[in-house]
């Protein structure tokens, strides 16, 4: 099924497009909420990531954010300057240097998480509990179609070798 198509499609008011502004709303309004801080929303990305096990490299911070790498690695340092995150050698492949949280980080990550927390609840008032659920439940499907779309195009590759 198409949903939209070039002669009508609205950018303005397209799903890509609202899911873009919207993420750029709530990182501007997360940003002053994290000021008193000392970090920026991109700082409080990589710290989420890190505390909750969804990244442990900078490379997987870049792939999970879609992040420059370069730009990564001095997000990287500025953090372990503040004494955030440390840099460990992996005991499993002396290659890869792993990221985590110092205790100085861990002790941070719920005071921010909760400012973050307080932001998202003030963008998302007049939306009913049920609303909230529901918006998270179209945007997992979303998430889901692109995870299908990159296995397709990963199998793609791999039959063309």
């Amino acid at each position: 099924m198409t949903i939209y198509d070039p002669a009508h499609y609205d950018v303005r008011n397209s799903v890509p497009a609202l899911i873009g502004l919207s993420r750029t709303a709530f990182m501007e309004a997360l940003d002053e909420r994290l000021a008193p801080f000392g970090i920026k929303s991109a700082d409080y990305i990589v710290l989420v990531l890190l505390a909750n096990d969804m990244a442990d490299t900078a490379s997987s911070v870049c792939s999970v954010i879609a992040h420059d790498p370069g730009a990564m690695t001095r997000k990287i340092d500025a953090l372990e300057a503040r004494g955030l995150v440390r840099r460990v050698r992996s005991s499993e492949d002396r290659r890869t240097i792993k990221l985590e949280l110092t205790p100085e980080g861990r002790k941070l990550y719920p005071k921010v998480l909760a400012a973050a927390i307080e932001r998202a609840n003030e963008l998302l008032q007049g939306f009913s509990k049920a609303e909230v659920r529901q918006l998270e439940e179209l945007l997992k499907r979303i998430l889901a179609n692109a995870a299908a779309m990159d296995t397709a195009r990963l199998a793609g590759k791999e039959a063309r070798r």
